[in-house]
């Protein structure tokens, strides 16, 4: 009976001393109770990454590349487009400036141009304002309207001269000259420039049609940075669906008066005659 209970005592003392041995190996899950070993002052850490060389540095820099190569924009309608003056720098607004035009402003003599192929509607070479009367339909002075492939028209005015030639049914292309830039019409106190337009085609009457219902500056800019088939068919005809071809005028269209000439009264001219001379008396002493 007592080599029974030495024998549990033993198990049991063998059991304690593997339980001590497990806890001291991994801890709490599986984790290493002990510290860190602490390295010594003097040691220097061993340095296990790669440091990569020269030749591998090199290896993931990007090649110098060729200049980018530029891609035209796409193509958005059959139409082919020019902006309205060639060879001249040129400056113009980009916002409405009491109608929806714009003022293209160039040195005196600079091509107007046709802004696409079509057919010349109008063609007026005589310069008909006067400041005492300001008739509308002369304020753009000389100018050229032509009606594009594209169903459109389109305005040049304020025109120093017109090209020779045209008239109207005449087929004009792209780019083709129309005018030389001027100042005449009512630009007459202004710096020369191109009165630009673009409405559709309406009875010579309905001047203010004419003279501009769509805004150009978005058109230009594109036919000037490169997109030339940017067209402005579609928006020129759905505003007419929406006003009608011939709406009425509403913007300057009242004209002056033109003032009476003053009579001028004659002044009558005074009778002049050539006046009796006295002859002096002359009182002698007789004797």
């Amino acid at each position: 009976m007592r080599a029974g209970h030495l024998g549990r005592w033993a198990a049991l003392a063998g059991a304690a001393l593997l339980a001590s041995a497990c806890s001291q190996a991994t801890g709490v899950a599986g984790v290493s109770a002990q510290s860190p070993a602490t390295p010594t002052g003097g040691a220097s850490p061993s340095v296990t990454a790669t440091i990569p060389s020269a030749d591998a540095l090199s290896a993931d820099t990007s090649p110098t590349g060729e200049d980018p190569t530029k891609i035209p924009p796409p193509k958005v309608s059959k139409y082919t487009y020019s902006f309205p003056v060639q060879g001249c720098k040129t400056t113009y607004e980009r916002k409405l400036l009491v109608l929806p035009k714009t003022t293209i402003w160039a040195a005196k003599g600079c091509a107007f141009v046709s802004p696409v192929d079509g057919v010349v509607d109008e063609v007026n070479t005589l310069n008909r304002w006067s400041s005492a009367t300001d008739v509308g339909a002369a304020r753009e002075g000389r100018y050229v309207t032509i009606i594009g492939e594209d169903g459109v028209r389109y305005l040049g005015g304020h025109l120093d001269t017109v090209a020779d030639g045209l008239k109207p049914g005449v087929k004009v292309k792209v780019g083709q000259t129309l005018g030389q830039v001027g100042n005449s019409g009512n630009a007459g106190v202004t710096a020369p420039n191109l009165y630009f337009a673009i409405s559709w085609k309406t009875g010579p009457g309905y001047w203010w049609v004419r003279r501009g219902m769509v805004n150009p500056w978005g058109y230009l800019e594109a036919w000037e940075s490169g997109n030339k088939t940017l067209s402005p068919k579609e928006e020129t005809l759905k505003l007419r669906g929406r006003v009608g071809e011939t709406p009425p005028c509403s913007v300057q269209c009242a004209s002056k008066q033109a003032p009476e000439p003053t009579p001028t009264k004659k002044k009558k001219k005074k009778k002049t005659g050539a006046k009796p001379t006295q002859t002096p008396i002359i009182i002698t002493d007789s004797t």
